[in-house]
């Protein structure tokens, strides 16, 4: 992967927030466990297996959402170095996803897409889905439409989860990213309305979700070269299969069963909220091979097995 050092990095689609606290206790009134990187693979675990990574619309608290300050972002990713910073190459993931979408909504599905900022957090944030931690890892919350992540968990990612490519972290936006889409889409909120007519189906519809959001990450991926910064400068250079290879071992190593096992549990796949790492894996290479958000339909029928 290699990304274009004359793109202009566009802060304004984040809202950085990691100087100034957070919000604190758990996310949606649960307890999440586990300030800062303090027990951050437990809780990060158990916030996985349990269903609050990647997206969430618990209700919380209401209380709204915190603003941040762009101001030293924006002057680190206006230094000649800044392709090094890794907080600056996020913002370009950020701007390249957004570029694809802004294109693809409304070629694939006829909607406009709106745009949502990413909120760069330390240790806590307040959002309307509620307070979180670290602990929960990248999601998205559908009552802000903001995606929210805390910049250390790809340490953990790379550190304890075994995904330390540097394309883990463009496909962990993307997936984030797919969820907006979804929201946009209404899918999201028909598929809360299916797990209140059927609890019982609530673990298999919400799989269904994810694995939605993966394949959505993937035609990002086919697509990811195409993108620019507004002004024709491509953002990206070039992503090779090497690439595509990090971003499907970094689904491996997601997937509910590979979790479970590594929090010392039993593999039940009655438990699972995201997918299986072979679901999670064959859903990003649809996208990718397909290159068509149309063909992640998750929700038909026989399509998840």
């Amino acid at each position: 992967m290699e990304l274009n050092e004359n793109a202009k990095i566009d802060t304004s689609q984040i809202d950085d927030q990691r100087s100034g606290g957070g919000g604190g206790g758990g996310l949606g009134g649960l307890p999440i466990g586990g300030g800062g990187l303090t027990g951050i693979v437990v809780s990060l675990l158990l916030a996985v297996v349990g269903g609050y990574f990647g997206i969430n619309q618990l209700g919380g608290d209401g209380g709204g959402t915190q603003s941040g300050d762009n101001t030293t972002l924006s002057q680190e990713c206006a230094q000649t170095d800044r392709i090094k910073q890794m907080d600056c190459r996020n913002v370009l993931y950020v701007n390249s996803i957004q570029d694809y979408w802004v294109d693809a909504l409304p070629q694939s599905f006829g909607t406009t897409y709106e745009p949502a900022k990413t909120v760069f957090f330390s240790n806590a944030v307040r959002t309307k889905c509620g307070n979180a931690d670290s602990g929960v890892g990248p999601f998205y919350c559908p009552a802000d439409d903001r995606i929210y992540i805390d910049l250390a968990f790809y340490r953990t990612l790379a550190e304890q989860l075994g995904a330390p490519g540097e394309f883990a972290q463009p496909y962990v936006v993307a997936h984030e990213y797919g969820h907006h889409v979804q929201d946009l889409l209404g899918t999201e909120a028909e598929m809360r309305r299916q797990q209140e007519r059927d609890p019982a189906a609530a673990n298999r519809l919400s799989v269904r979700l994810e694995l939605q959001a993966d394949c959505y990450a993937g035609a990002w991926a086919r697509n990811a070269t195409g993108t620019d910064d507004g002004s024709g400068q491509k953002i990206f250079k070039s992503i090779t299969d090497q690439d595509i290879q990090e971003g499907l071992d970094t689904a491996a190593k997601i997937g509910d069963d590979a979790l479970q096992e590594r929090s010392g549990g039993t593999i039940n796949p009655a438990e699972f909220t995201h997918g299986s790492s072979a679901q999670r894996q064959q859903w990003f290479r649809t996208g990718y091979d397909s290159g068509d958000p149309k063909s992640c339909d998750t929700f038909r029928g026989g399509a998840v097995s």
